[in-house]
């Protein structure tokens, strides 16, 4: 698809169709899934909403407000899966552990899982659970790719080494996809980009 191509895409209805708290809720397994994940506040309900310039997840400054898997359907043609984000979390280690397992089932399991969105805050180091999670994804061999948010919040000189490093980071891991991006659902640095790169 061209950019433009892209952008009408992306600007198609887009749907909430519902939130699974187990995998007998997960909707049909008919549409083509591609799922976000990563560290809890990390950016991804900010993002799914830049990408479809719409209102549909909850953004929150409070870490592990996301406690479901949330699936958007876009345009009947492609499903947005909002994942739990993992690391700090304001709630129980029993609740977490159970997000963690959902989350852990659906990315194991699901045959309509094209890809995931891997998302790292681009102000912070690369943390040991977003390690614990590429290499679950690598075991899985689920392709993923990574995905710097918040990048309208660190200096632009930087943003090309903080690329670079990541860039290194996914070439040692089988199932990631190279090319990290930088995005900002702020500013809207890289979203068309994103939106190219999740049409293909």
């Amino acid at each position: 698809m061209t950019p433009e191509e892209t952008r009408k895409f992306f600007a198609q209805p887009c749907d909430f169709m519902r939130a699974a708290a187990e995998p007998s809720q997960f909707p049909p397994a008919e549409l083509p899934e591609v799922a976000f994940i990563g560290r809890s506040n990390v950016g991804k309900s900010s993002l799914i909403n830049a990408l479809t310039g719409r209102k549909l997840a909850r953004a929150s400054n409070t870490p592990g407000r996301t406690q479901q898997i949330v699936f958007f359907n876009l345009a009947n043609k492609l499903m947005l899966v909002d994942l739990p984000g993992y690391g700090h979390a304001d709630a129980p280690s029993q609740e977490k552990e159970r997000w963690n397992g959902l989350v852990r089932t659906y990315l194991r399991k699901r045959e309509v899982l094209k890809s995931v969105c891997l998302l790292l805050d681009s102000r912070h180091e690369v943390k040991a659970n977003d390690l614990e999670m590429m290499t679950f994804l690598d075991r899985c061999a689920v392709p993923y790719r990574l995905i710097l948010t918040k990048t309208d919040r660190i200096k632009a000189i930087d943003v090309p080494d903080v690329i670079e490093r990541i860039e290194k980071l996914a070439a040692q891991h089988p199932a990631a996809l190279s090319g990290a991006l930088a995005t900002s659902s702020e500013t809207k640095t890289g979203i068309n980009t994103l939106q190219m790169a999740i049409a293909e």
